[in-house]
């Protein structure tokens, strides 16, 4: 059974019998934490205040970026679990600071599996070089990430999000003939029973900046469940580790507006990327990438302006990530 995508197809795109969209688009687990691992001594003894609590405890709030790096930075680790499906090693656990709890996801290097195609153990630092692009953006797409040593030594350590229970992925595989029509077929797919899916998402301009910004990073792996919605509403975008190689190796789910001209806003953000990327941001990635490589990210942006439109798919590399969700 073959599957029909935008470009390259990947040999074959099955989902499971019967199995309705919102069950295809499972959101990263939110898993219930041990007792007490929420709010944990502070210093003194006293409890700590679990940052990830919304106002009046009606929900999970996204904590602030100025308050998020330096809890990220030199929080004490607790470990809670490892995320199974992950390809790296993949740790969830809290960080404490002065009495301040968060969520954390932390990505050691030395659990990270060796790629023919990218150098070994430059995982960690690919996640913190898209974060910092993303900070450049203006638009915080990528939670904040920092590199730090940890409990099985340095690795990527990222701001948990939590998506609510409630919530729509704005990705993942709908039935052929129910496709909404303000979202874009990307493959078509059929299950084991022959019932017709199509992999899709949403014509929605937050997706259209992850868009973006996957084209300025290079990003190879993009897949659905990549793209999380927070509980402020906007859309996050995780697992960056195969990012930012020299050769063209864009691989993303989001191709539905391949071609078409880019929102003002990216064009705006383009030519002010492009001066941070000739000054002090070129410095900050060079920290954790090579220099051919902020050079080639310089490139892309340049390229992207010159253009006006969102990439076409590649037609020498599969477009779309295996598995797409």
């Amino acid at each position: 059974m073959s599957a029909e995508s935008t470009g390259s197809a990947e040999p074959e795109t099955r989902v499971a019998a019967g199995t309705e969209p919102a069950a295809l688009c499972e959101p990263r687990p939110a898993a219930d934490p041990a007792p007490g691992a929420t709010t944990p001594p502070g210093p003194g003894g006293d409890t700590g205040t679990d940052a990830a609590a919304g106002a009046g405890g009606s929900g999970p709030a996204v904590l602030a970026e100025a308050d998020a790096l330096p809890l990220l930075r030199a929080g004490a680790f607790e470990l809670e679990g490892r995320l199974v499906d992950a390809s790296n090693t993949t740790l969830r656990g809290f960080v404490t600071l002065d009495g301040v709890t968060a969520r954390c996801v932390y990505k050691p290097i030395r659990g990270e599996r060796p790629l023919w195609d990218f150098p070994d153990g430059t995982l960690a630092g690919r996640e913190v070089a898209a974060y910092l692009v993303s900070r450049a953006t203006g638009w915080d797409l990528v939670p904040p990430t920092v590199l730090r040593d940890g409990p099985l030594g340095p690795g990527a350590c990222q701001l948990w999000i939590d998506e609510p229970d409630d919530g729509s992925p704005p990705v993942g595989f709908v039935p052929a003939f129910e496709l909404p029509a303000d979202w874009f077929r990307v493959a078509a797919a059929r299950d084991d029973e022959g019932n017709a899916y199509a992999l899709a998402h949403a014509d929605d301009p937050r997706l259209a900046r992850l868009a973006v910004l996957d084209a300025v990073i290079n990003n190879a792996d993009r897949k659905g469940g990549h793209i999380l919605v927070g509980p402020d509403g906007r859309i996050y975008g995780v697992d960056h580790g195969i990012s930012f190689h020299v050769e063209d190796k864009l691989r993303t789910v989001l191709w539905g507006w391949s071609g078409r001209r880019l929102p003002a806003e990216a064009v705006g953000m383009l030519d002010h990327l492009a001066a941070a990327l000739a000054g002090p941001l070129a410095d900050d990635l060079a920290e954790h990438l090579t220099i051919t490589e902020v050079t080639r990210t310089a490139e892309r942006v340049r390229r992207l302006r010159d253009t006006g439109r969102f990439p076409p798919p590649p037609q020498d590399w599969p477009a779309v990530p295996w598995p797409p969700m």
